[in-house]
């Protein structure tokens, strides 16, 4: 568990920080006690265990459902008000280079009129990162528990986008794969892809409306923030529109690589004909030479055998060559 304490009136932060849990924790509930009214805390914790949510979220007089949500960490990108308390619920994205897939995790924000209390789950820390940003442009900090809920959001964002960028990448190599010349069967790889981009449709169209619905001035926020989320929200709207179309395109790509096989599957087919009709024909010639009538005139020819076996390949050849002219083979 990390708390920051923000000073609205002034640049300053003072960093707590409580790695272990227990007592120790009870150093962070005894400065949130403490805080002045030009003050705020941004508490961050990383996959709590329920009993230490639990004594956190009793002291914050946060909603059990809220407490509930945070801990299982399967929740639909929403936003919900619990009294004075706004709870919202965000899905992590990173791409994951060495095995190409999306991968998820979740990141629940909670604001009070005096903190602003940050649950995650999963690999990747938006929160490391917001953090930075805070630092970086105290003037933001200022505006008190909201400038956290941007700043977390709009670092997830920024990851939609990277992650969209990369999946874009891997389905321009699967298309230049589906119209190369080469017989690779790639029906795995794109339905592995196709449902990473389902996935990633999952976490980003559902936040789109949330997102937007802060662009709208709130009494309870400082009107300096609705540029910031508008901005959040353009980005994140060219986001869902990049996944809606990664998706459709992968789908025409799925199409397009099955009537490739069914092609090729065509083609093997008509090879088979040619062929089995080019046997055939010997087939057909020694069958009826073969058999032993007495009264066939060319068993006594001297030269029957050679001519039969003659006919045979001028037969074949002459069927190739019209496979290969009407290009069966």
């Amino acid at each position: 568990m990390e708390c920051a304490i923000y000073r609205e009136q002034t640049d300053e932060c003072e960093m707590i920080e409580c790695r272990s849990k227990g007592e120790e924790c009870q150093v962070v509930l005894d400065r949130l006690a403490a805080l002045k009214p030009d003050e705020f805390a941004w508490i961050r914790m990383d996959e709590p265990d329920q009993d230490e949510l639990q004594r956190l979220g009793e002291y914050l007089e946060l909603h059990p459902l809220a407490i509930e949500d945070a801990v299982q960490a399967h929740q639909r990108p929403k936003q919900e008000r619990y009294g004075d308390v706004l709870a919202v619920a965000v899905r992590t994205l990173w791409f994951v280079e060495q095995t190409e897939d999306v991968e998820t995790g979740e990141v629940m924000i909670f604001l009070g009129p005096s903190f602003a209390l940050s649950v995650r789950h999963g690999a990747a820390d938006p929160t490391a990162e917001a953090a930075a940003r805070l630092a970086d442009a105290p003037q933001m900090a200022r505006l008190g528990p909201v400038s956290v809920l941007h700043a977390v959001i709009d670092v997830i964002v920024d990851a939609y986008a990277q992650a969209a960028a990369q999946v874009r990448s891997d389905l321009t190599e699967l298309e230049r794969c589906v119209f190369s010349p080469s017989r690779d069967d790639l029906t795995e790889q794109i339905y592995s892809l196709k449902r990473e981009v389902v996935e990633f449709r999952d976490a980003v169209q559902p936040l789109v409306p949330v997102v937007h619905d802060f662009t709208t001035p709130r009494d309870a926020w400082p009107r300096q923030m609705v540029p910031y989320f508008r901005d959040v929200a353009d980005h994140l709207t060219r986001t869902d529109i990049e996944v809606h179309a990664l998706d459709d395109l992968l789908g025409s790509v799925l199409d397009a690589h099955l009537a490739k096989v069914s092609t090729w599957q065509n083609d093997d087919m008509r090879r088979i004909s040619a062929w089995a009709a080019i046997l055939a024909l010997p087939t057909l010639v020694a069958g009826v030479y073969g058999m032993n009538f007495a009264e066939m005139p060319e068993l006594d020819w001297r030269y029957g055998y050679p001519c039969a076996l003659a006919v045979m390949a001028l037969g074949a050849g002459l069927l190739y060559r019209a496979f290969r002219r009407n290009g069966w083979l």
